[in-house]
């Protein structure tokens, strides 16, 4: 029995990721998912399901949709050259190092809040006691 691959409409998939249909194909557009068409419908593979999970990550680690796209044709190339793999190499250290600054800042920044907090509160048990 030839095994019959999973595939998804852009109504399942747009629900299930909680984006529109537009969007959808506007990563149709910018290259990042290559669904079949039967007619004028979209048939989504289990690669492009994969893909756009990739690209809301992505985007929301602040990914731009052109880094994105880039990184999936890195990955996809059949005999990534050496300067491709130098290039992804580098755009991956750049984005990792942009990440830890935000997780640094992050950081400060809970801290500061805590700060603030505790001295709200504390601040607010005097006055309970005047």
């Amino acid at each position: 029995m030839p095994n019959k691959e999973v595939t998804y409409t852009i109504s399942e998939l747009a629900d299930e990721f909680d984006i529109t249909a537009r969007t959808l194909r506007h990563y149709e557009d910018q290259g990042l998912l290559m669904p079949k068409r039967k007619g004028n419908t979209r048939i989504y593979s289990h690669k492009d399901r994969i893909r756009l999970a990739l690209t809301l990550r992505g985007k929301r680690l602040g990914f731009s949709l052109a880094e994105i796209r880039e990184l999936f044709d890195l990955y996809d190339a059949e005999h990534s050259s050496r300067p491709q793999l130098h290039s992804m190499i580098a755009m991956i250290a750049e984005k990792r190092a942009s990440l830890q600054q935000q997780q640094e800042d992050i950081e400060k920044v809970l801290a500061e809040l805590d700060g603030a907090d505790i001295k709200a509160r504390e601040t607010l048990e005097k006055m309970k006691h005047h």
